[in-house]
């Protein structure tokens, strides 16, 4: 898998995130409340494992905004699970800047990790490999590798999965 970024500096502090199950579905959205303007593409990088989980990347003005988690793959649960300690803030750019649609589809194996409680889960895209982390919202990370690709995705806080509905 090669989806190619390239990190710019953030203007200002981490964004809030707002979470929201589909109880439906299953589905858990996590977007990015305050809108970064940018000159690049709008759309969706769709990414698919091998075992058809599927986690799409919302992209606004070319960068990574939100995150959705269409079909998880199998959760492995860690008792201890942190995020890294070593993280830089910054925005996370998918593509050129030709102000049009972008909508990109990927094909990759997919590992999804959670901490006991769910509150921290961290999706590896492709083979384990060294990265580095980008805080591009305040809950939400993403593991670049040192060729510039995505190579993970972390999701920070997440609310619990509403019960009874």
């Amino acid at each position: 898998m090669s989806i190619a970024v390239r990190v710019e500096p953030l203007d200002g502090n981490p964004s809030d995130v707002e979470y929201r199950w589909d109880t439906d579905t299953d589905i858990l959205t996590a977007n990015l409340r305050t809108r970064a303007a940018g000159d690049g593409a709008s759309g969706s990088v769709e990414i698919e494992g091998s075992d058809g989980s599927w986690l799409i990347l919302d992209l606004n003005g070319g960068s990574v905004h939100g995150v959705e988690v269409a079909v998880w793959p199998e959760v492995r649960k860690r008792s201890a699970l942190a995020p890294p300690s070593e993280t830089t803030d910054g925005r996370v750019m998918v593509g050129g800047s030709d102000n049009g649609i972008a909508s990109i589809e990927m094909n990759t194996a997919m590992a999804a990790e959670a901490d006991d409680s769910e509150r921290t889960i961290h999706f590896r895209l492709g083979p384990s490999r060294q990265t580095k982390t980008v805080r591009i919202a305040r809950d939400i990370l993403i593991d670049v590798d040192g060729k510039d690709r995505i190579a993970g995705v972390w999701l920070l806080a997440v609310p619990p999965f509403p019960e009874g509905q």
